[in-house]
């Protein structure tokens, strides 16, 4: 495909290495010159200096009238700049344009895109904001993300020493639990390879495991691999009133009614702001790192810290700082990839990477169109999960999975029919409207979609 991106920020230079490796013709839109410069160096993409949302700047990078430009990607930090870019671009004749957005409303209704003729506005926060409330819920995960609309979803846990699970195989496990609803997908051994398991893999103690599950299973996995549960959210502190953590204290009291919330900003004028349209919380105007602040608030009691501010080294030192004053779990926001394996060098539970969430939106959007729950989930090995629906007249129906030929290293992680949801076996019979939860390698993906046919859900 010939691909425009406008912006080479983190998710630009991201999404275009990426874009570029696997073939695509690109052309990079940068207005400060520096980055331009840089991106020129780094990527193997054409380069072009200027502002996106100025048309001479497009036609440059082959925004015309007429032109063959199959895609453009507008990733700036300015909605503005983003929502002309794309306007401009689609009465140009480009078949297909995505735009970020930083502001929230323009994402609350469909017309803000369909008007301006935009086929995707993407705003990351919301779904990062359900990650960290499931990682704040499930206290012993690392990384989680739903699946199913939520009705499922994939955790990574990493195995206690004590754990029931040390030296025995996923074949054994699963004889040992027949009624546990989850499939580990991947596992991270330290000062080893990564490993995509077969049933015959031997589990060992510190094996960081990815596992697919019911979500209402997920207390049965914490004792499995952790040897504990998650206690129930009480007291959560929220440093930084931007979006995201405007996002995560709403999902917070919609969820758990009764949790003292207290948010932290450095802004007096955004606090007011903030204490008028969020009820119940407790909004305070000072330091994330204040020692007294936070003893005064009861740190100690915390059973969740989230680092929200717009700095990735504010986050992760606030959080380390929260951790060692008693907070059951920190949870720091980082932009740069940089930083995703901090927790392994500071006292920090969790990242979570708002850059990475919106490159992979994009990234799935553009591979498999339509089916936007696609989740790239490992980046060390390039694996993702999709989502699909079984079409009507599927030639795999009533067929069991062993029968299908799978190319190895693909998996039906899950199956969704009606309201139960299983870890199929190799009898399982597809059926017509299955929803079905695919983990593969980037490359093997593809061959998989064009297997089963799937629709998007």
């Amino acid at each position: 495909m010939n691909i425009v991106i406008v912006g080479a920020g983190e998710i630009g230079r991201s999404v275009a290495a990426t874009l570029a490796a696997e073939g695509h013709d690109v052309n990079l839109v940068e207005q400060n010159e520096e980055r331009a410069e840089h991106a020129a160096a780094e990527l193997d993409v054409r380069v072009v200096c200027g502002n996106g949302a100025r048309p001479q700047v497009l036609y440059d990078a082959g925004v015309r009238e007429g032109c063959n430009v199959d895609l453009l990607v507008a990733c700036t930090n300015r909605d503005e700049v983003n929502m002309l870019s794309c306007w401009i671009a689609r009465h140009a004749g480009v078949r297909r344009v995505i735009s970020r957005v930083r502001g929230l409303e323009f994402t609350d209704s469909p017309t803000w895109g369909q008007e301006l003729g935009i086929d995707l506005m993407i705003s990351p926060e919301r779904s990062v904001a359900r990650e960290i409330l499931e990682l704040l819920s499930v206290s012993t995960a690392v990384r989680t993300a739903e699946l199913l609309g939520g009705r499922a979803a994939i955790y990574a846990f990493r195995i206690a020493e004590e754990s029931p699970l040390v030296d025995r195989s996923l074949k054994q496990i699963r004889m040992d639990h027949p009624d546990l609803v989850a499939i580990v997908v991947y596992v991270e051994r330290s000062e080893e390879e990564p490993i995509v398991p077969d049933g015959d893999t031997v589990l060992r103690a510190g094996d960081l495991c990815y596992v697919v599950s019911y979500r209402e299973q997920v207390w049965r996995l914490e004792k499995l691999f952790q040897l504990k549960s998650s206690r129930p959210l009480r007291k959560v502190f929220v440093v930084g009133g931007g979006k995201l953590g405007y996002q995560v204290v709403q999902r917070l009291q919609k969820e758990y009614g009764n949790v003292k919330i207290r948010l932290i900003d450095q802004d007096p004028h955004q606090c007011e702001k903030l204490a008028s349209e969020l009820g119940e919380a407790l909004v305070l105007n000072g330091d994330g790192a204040d020692r007294a602040l936070l003893l005064e608030e009861g740190i100690e009691e915390a059973d969740g810290y989230v680092c929200a501010t717009s700095s990735d080294e504010v986050n992760l030192i606030y959080a380390a700082i929260a951790k060692s004053m008693g907070a059951h779990k920190s949870i720091a926001v980082v932009r740069r990839h940089l930083y995703h394996d901090m927790p392994n060098y500071m006292p920090v539970d969790a990242v979570v990477d708002l850059n990475e969430a919106l490159a992979s939106v994009i990234l799935r959007t553009i591979r498999y169109p339509g089916h936007t729950r696609a989740l790239s989930i490992i980046e060390k090995i390039d694996a993702e999960m999709l989502e699909i629906v079984l079409p009507e007249d599927s030639g795999l129906v009533d067929i069991p999975l062993a029968e299908l030929g799978l190319p190895k290293g693909v998996l039906v992680a899950l199956l969704g029919r009606g309201q139960e949801i299983s870890v199929p076996t190799g009898t399982t019979r597809l059926q017509p409207r299955d929803h079905l939860i695919l983990f593969a390698s980037t490359a093997l993906m593809r061959e998989a979609v064009e297997l089963f046919g799937g629709m998007a859900p």
